[in-house]
């Protein structure tokens, strides 16, 4: 019985066999191919084709020399020109709050005012003090006059002219001591109203009417409020040290050109401000300041940014798109298209920005390289140009 079903099953996969063999064209057409693609497929596996190689469809875009900026890109933070913390120099309770959470304040603004009436009872009692010493003084000036009148007429004492003389000047450094006195306590009452020492927006202010504020608290709450300046503002970065030189030879020209990258479509100018006086050995990298016009509050401290640093033009520079370059075992190169063939051109690099490499070597003005398909491409392999594919518009965002 298994010798039967062993010679029927053998005789259908013959039958299926030879069946495919006779009906294999209209087979290889239902499944996409034909018998000449087939054949070329054959051909291509022995370093043939049966019809010619088929050109591979790719984009060629032609070297050009043309003026491109050296720019250095690096992420950096915002910081702030200035912060500052609002604290206050003598122990009283506040009165009056003058700004609100998050206002913007100008230079000058009151911002809080502290009780002062012990402080303005005090200068009433000195200045009272200083008048009776003005009075005092005026009285021992005239009884001093007097005694040099009566001492130049025989009819005085010099020991009564030298007493009148030495009461006036205990007198003259009583008043000078109220007034040092009074000035004292002008200036302790200037600190119970405390402005906004530069121009910025504040933060938050834990400390309301009524708190009671004292010059040794040291807590987290003795701080009224804090100030940061936001206009302009500083972008701090970092670049490597072998870019030091440059940079400085730029600045000895003239201002050195920074960018703020917001976003894609927003960057916001300024110019480097200051060079970190060390590079830091643990990195090998130098910190810049880059000061930014930042009316529009587009940056905010602590925001993290990319800087854009001009450093020059370079003249006559081949560029070509960056994603002709590929990288290999040997390092970056391109492929050529030259007689309609692909060609592999190890290239060097200078540097890569907004989606061009500069070209150091490997390549002349006028030359096409490959910039879409070249994953089908191979050294040698015969090309066919085609027009770019054009880019699907990205959904838009819904915001809310």
């Amino acid at each position: 019985m298994r010798m039967v079903r062993a010679a029927v099953l053998a005789s259908f996969v013959v039958a299926v066999g030879v069946s495919a063999f006779v009906f294999r064209h209209d087979i290889a057409r239902k499944l996409g191919f034909s018998p000449a693609t087939a054949a070329e497929t054959t051909a291509a596996k022995r370093g043939g084709n049966a019809r010619g190689a088929v050109a591979v469809p790719v984009v060629m875009h032609k070297v050009d020399s043309k003026s491109m900026p050296i720019i250095v890109e690096a992420v950096g933070t915002v910081q702030a020109i200035a912060s500052v913390q609002l604290r206050t120099r003598i122990d009283s309770q506040i009165v009056k709050v003058n700004v609100a959470e998050g206002a913007m304040v100008k230079q000058g603004d009151l911002l809080f005012e502290l009780d002062s009436r012990t402080l303005r009872a005090q200068l009433a009692q000195i200045e009272a003090q200083v008048r009776k010493d003005q009075a005092q003084l005026v009285q021992a000036k005239r009884d001093s006059s007097r005694s040099d009148d009566l001492l130049g007429k025989g009819a005085g004492t010099v020991v009564t002219r030298d007493n009148n003389l030495t009461n006036q000047k205990a007198i003259e450094a009583q008043l000078e001591s109220d007034e040092a006195m009074r000035q004292n306590i002008l200036t302790q009452i200037s600190y119970t109203e405390i402005r906004a020492p530069v121009s910025g927006r504040i933060g938050s202010i834990p400390n309301k009417i009524g708190t009671i504020v004292r010059v040794a608290d040291n807590t987290a709450t003795a701080v009224l409020a804090t100030i940061n300046q936001v206009d302009p503002i500083f972008v701090s970065f970092a670049i490597p040290q072998i870019i030091l030189p440059d940079l400085r030879a730029a600045m000895a020209k003239g201002d050195v050109k920074v960018n703020a990258v917001i976003d894609a479509t927003h960057k916001q100018p300024g110019i480097v401000a200051f060079i970190e006086n060390t590079v830091d050995p643990m990195t090998g990298t130098v910190t810049v300041k880059a000061r930014i016009d930042n009316a529009n509050e587009g940056l905010w401290p602590g925001q993290f940014i990319k800087a854009e640093t001009t450093l020059g033009v370079e003249n006559d520079a081949l560029a070509i798109p960056a994603s002709a370059v590929q990288l290999g075992p040997q390092g970056p190169y391109v492929f050529v298209v030259d007689g309609g063939k692909a060609q592999v051109r190890p290239v060097g690099v200078k540097r890569t920005q907004a989606g061009e490499s500069v070209i150091a070597s490997g390549l002349k003005a006028g030359e096409q390289v490959v910039i879409d398909g070249q994953l089908r491409l191979v050294d040698g392999a015969p090309v066919a140009p085609r027009p770019p594919q054009a880019e699907a518009p990205k959904p838009s965002t819904p915001r809310g």
